[in-house]
């Protein structure tokens, strides 16, 4: 199978997972800072320290066919604060690092939060506190007239979902609460008006370039087809993960459907939901500006009815088959016989972006354009011999790869694959045993060694053959 010519076949990345220098350089603080010293499991300095190590990582871009990195900027390095008076030293460090991607010919897709806000903002309520969505417009305007000159691909926010929900249902993320859905669906729908809120300036401001933003889509289907109660747990989870926020980015409203299942989830509690009319209509007339989508995907669920207590244990460590996932009222995952899964109970199933992929097309027509900003293989990696053999990698890269294609082939405007992630990086829940990345990092001396999946998709990048 065959991608076309002018795909971007690129490399992810973020600044709390690579940059190290995570408080110094006139950095500000984020939650993730207090949640990790607590925990005192690990830390996010160095990580791959691509505070220093830039030049070399987009060298080895320019020689490994990657055409396209992902970068998040660092608000807090910014604005320390997540307002006020700006670090220049920070701004200066994006500038030189955008400068030198354009030397080795390797675009720069920007994104401005990757969960993390500033710490002063996060211990005040973070996206429950409109003056958080305030702070944001700000910075995002901040940053659209600073790099005009060097960025042509913007994000707002990554992963909608994975932040409220890690920070209210599953207790992954800081603050750590469980099992609140109501807190959850409100965050998100604050985050959409604060993306919108930046679309509308970026287009009011006349810039050069396009915008969009990244959502991580989990396929839902049922578990037993045949059952009433697995259907029906199968689109109430896919309303609160992926058609809330598919809605609000698109359409600029909440269907009916999914306010079906949203008021269901706020009458479980006791109370409604009700979005001001002044957020509605900036959803309603940002959904006119995006530009693209980016849809990170890493698995699928296969959901059945649940209506006991809530009950959910994160696989951190790697120890497969650990996880659990009952929501009460919504669902409970369930491991699909025949359908392999990695260490950390990811089921490995590329059929569900394709799926994803043509919902958005038939759905939301409205779409313009697709990059997959995010897959990828999260492997306890064998290094040996100064290199990875890393094939479980390079299969799962090629079988999700294969389905895009398909997609295309079938009408898809997919324009760009970005594998998370181009090094081995720092992970939020995992620390640095769980590898991504096509180039080894080896956190000791920093230095990069190409993996076999490296050398695959430099392949792949030439000839665009899957």
């Amino acid at each position: 199978m065959r991608l076309p010519e002018n795909f971007i076949m690129g490399g992810a990345t973020a600044a709390y997972q690579c940059e190290g220098e995570s408080k110094t350089h006139g950095k500000g603080r984020v939650a993730w800072d207090d949640y990790l010293e607590k925990q005192g499991w690990f830390s996010p300095d160095p990580a791959s320290d691509f505070y220093h190590k830039y030049p070399v990582d987009l060298d080895l871009c320019k020689q490994f066919g990657v055409n396209g990195i992902r970068i998040s900027i660092a608000w807090s390095r910014i604005f320390p604060s997540g307002e006020g008076e700006v670090n220049q030293e920070g701004v200066d460090f994006y500038h030189a690092m955008f400068k030198k991607c354009r030397e080795d010919g390797v675009e720069p897709f920007i994104t401005l939060h990757h969960f993390d806000t500033p710490n002063e903002l996060h211990k005040n309520g973070d996206f429950l506190n409109p003056h958080t969505i305030d702070c944001f417009e700000r910075y995002a305007k901040f940053c659209f007239e600073e790099f005009k000159d060097d960025i042509r691909y913007w994000f707002t926010f990554n992963e909608i979902w994975p932040v409220s929900s890690g920070q209210y249902i599953t207790g992954t993320f800081p603050p750590g609460e469980k099992y609140d859905v109501v807190k959850t669906i409100e965050s998100m729908h604050n985050m959409m008006v604060a993306h919108a809120r930046a679309v509308i300036a970026f287009e009011k401001g006349g810039y050069e370039g396009q915008i969009g933003i990244i959502h991580s889509l989990e396929t839902k289907y049922p578990y037993d087809e045949k059952k009433a109660g697995d259907v029906l747990a199968a689109e109430r989870e896919d309303a609160l993960t992926n058609q809330f926020l598919l809605d609000a980015t698109f359409l600029g409203y909440y269907s009916s459907e999914t306010l079906k299942h949203i008021n269901f989830l706020y009458e479980l509690e006791n109370k409604t939901f009700a979005p001001k009319v002044t957020d509605m209509e900036l959803l309603k007339e940002a959904a006119k500006y995006n530009d693209y989508l980016g849809i990170n995907y890493y698995q699928s669920h296969f959901v059945q009815e649940y209506n006991g207590e809530s009950q959910i244990h994160h696989n951190g460590t790697g120890a497969k088959g650990t996880s659990v996932y009952r929501l009460k009222g919504i669902s409970e995952h369930m491991f699909k016989e025949g359908i392999d899964r990695t260490d950390w109970d990811w089921l490995i199933y590329p059929e569900g972006l394709y799926d994803q992929i043509m919902r958005i097309k038939k759905q939301y027509p409205n779409y313009n354009a697709i990059y997959i900003t995010e897959n990828g293989m999260g492997y306890k990696d064998d290094f040996k011999d100064g290199t990875v053999d890393d094939e479980p990698r390079i299969d799962y890269i090629k079988r999700h790869l294969q389905w895009i294609a398909k997609a295309i082939d079938e009408g898809a405007n997919v324009k760009g694959y970005f594998v998370w992630s181009l090094m081995d990086m720092f992970s939020w829940s995992n620390g640095y045993n769980k590898r991504y990345g096509l180039f080894y990092v080896d956190f000791e001396t920093q230095e990069r060694y190409p993996k076999k999946s490296a050398y695959w998709y430099k392949k792949v990048s030439e000839t665009k053959e899957v």
